[in-house]
């Protein structure tokens, strides 16, 4: 009988602590996955200086809220060809936005579906005096400029990867630089159309 008491003692201590440890399971929100078409991203250049000045505000935007936004709130920021993350350090550029922030960005060879998690942090930078996080430039960054063309052409494989404002990560695809995908005509660019996929938990690097 002891025996028999003790192991029901057992059996109802092993019940409790699992139901405790139920309680306490994080759930994990699903990763988002978003298409951005013809995000407009203008720019005024004066020619008449050499070189060229280029001016007009960037154009913010938040993986949080899928959203353009005005506000400090901002992960990355867009003006022509330039990229911008909200955290380092200003750059030198007219109109530059201000950062309030500490995320970062890395560039990641590979293709969109192969990145399944976000690299080491070693591999993110933030914006300085002269230097982009996201290279700028002909085939430095996530595209390629045709002189005789005058069109921007994305890089394949070249992925994105964000960490946020909040501390949370996406990767991004840059599809086209030309409103609805149309390069045919070179006053359609400064419109980005990209896919991202953003992970909402804190800290979480998996993209899946």
């Amino acid at each position: 009988m002891r025996n028999l008491k003790s192991i029901l003692v057992i059996v109802f201590v092993s019940v409790i602590m699992v139901s405790c440890d139920k309680d306490n399971e994080v759930v994990l929100e699903p990763v988002v996955a978003q298409k951005v078409e013809n995000l407009p991203a203008p720019a005024v250049t004066d020619r008449t200086v050499n070189p060229p000045v280029e001016s007009g505000e960037f154009v913010k935007f938040s993986f949080k809220t899928g959203t353009i936004v005005t506000s400090d709130d901002w992960d990355i920021a867009f003006r022509a060809t330039k990229i911008l993350v909200n955290g380092g350090g200003s750059i030198g550029l007219t109109d530059e936005p201000t950062r309030t922030g500490n995320a970062s960005l890395a560039l990641v060879s590979s293709t969109f579906s192969d990145v399944k998690e976000a690299p080491a942090e070693s591999n993110f930078g933030q914006d300085s005096n002269g230097t982009y996080a996201l290279p700028w430039g002909s085939g430095n960054g996530w595209y390629t400029y045709n002189g005789q063309t005058n069109i921007i052409s994305t890089i394949a494989g070249k992925i994105i990867v964000v960490k946020t404002l909040d501390g949370n990560y996406a990767k991004m695809e840059i599809i086209s630089y030309y409103k609805d995908l149309d390069a045919s005509n070179p006053a359609n660019g400064r419109y980005y159309t990209f896919n991202y996929v953003y992970n909402p938990n804190v800290g979480e690097k998996s993209f899946e």
